[in-house]
């Protein structure tokens, strides 16, 4: 199984950029998209089906504001959309796909850089999430979760963690909280699991050179179940093409789909 996770920043704009015709010839089986920044009637078919994949979308209320997708060329058994809390159900941020006894998610935690307000909408996130994470680990499926989880766990994860101890991405609470996921809820991070010395970073600030001189933070991930975690055979970051502030986050499991 070849498993791709992306924020877009805007579906339309990385579509612009040459997403779908990079997306054909990736051979993903399941791709998990975050931020759309579009409601369903603003998706091309190409958006909606691309390259003989069928595509799975919560999107947002607001108009041009995040949204989750995943593609896959299999039929799902089952769609979820959503957590049943509406505060974030209404921001777009959580779709899961069975496939057997393998669940596949796309999700997008919220940003708390842009006010206090966000912030504590963040920690509100954090707060209904760890338990839905534990009962994920608790059902006995096979778990792959996907996405922008807007936290940054270590030092190695961000090259510029002295100057961001204080900010959103990198608090002591933030910090803690994701290192509860790979510790107590039992779940693993897939890359940091492959590569332990790799930072790994999948998004740049667009101020400065961030891009130009990897200044970045590694805060797209893909975490799963110890089984399944355990297939990982490799993982990559896309950045030949930059369609996002994001880069695609690559991995190959020995697992079927």
């Amino acid at each position: 199984m070849r498993a791709i996770s992306a924020n877009l920043n805007g579906i339309r704009s990385a579509a612009n950029k040459g997403f779908f015709d990079w997306l054909a010839t990736t051979n993903a089986d399941v791709i998990a998209l975050q931020e759309l920044k579009a409601q369903e009637a603003d998706l091309s078919e190409l958006m909606r089906t691309p390259h003989g994949y069928t595509g799975y979308f919560h999107y947002a209320e607001k108009k041009g504001y995040s949204g989750v997708g995943l593609y896959c060329r299999r039929q799902p058994d089952e769609v979820i959309i959503g957590l049943g809390v509406e505060e974030f159900d209404l921001e777009g941020r959580y779709i899961e796909l069975h496939f057997g006894k393998l669940s596949v998610i796309s999700v997008y935690l919220p940003s708390g850089s842009s006010s206090e307000e966000r912030q504590q909408a963040k920690f509100r996130f954090l707060d209904v999430f760890a338990p839905h994470l534990a009962q994920l680990e608790q059902s006995g499926r096979d778990i792959l979760l996907m996405g922008d989880w807007n936290i940054a766990h270590n030092e190695i994860d961000l090259k510029n963690w002295k100057g961001n101890l204080k900010n959103s991405g990198f608090l002591p609470e933030e910090r803690a909280w994701i290192g509860r996921v790979f510790g107590e809820l039992g779940f693993r991070d897939v890359w940091r699991s492959l590569y332990p010395q790799a930072p790994g970073y999948t998004w740049w600030s667009n101020r400065g050179q961030a891009y130009a001189k990897d200044v970045g933070w590694r805060i797209d991930y893909q975490i799963a179940t110890p089984a399944l975690a355990s297939t990982a055979v490799s993982a990559s970051i896309y950045k030949d093409v930059k369609f996002s502030d994001h880069a695609p986050l690559i991995a190959d499991y020995d697992y079927p789909i």
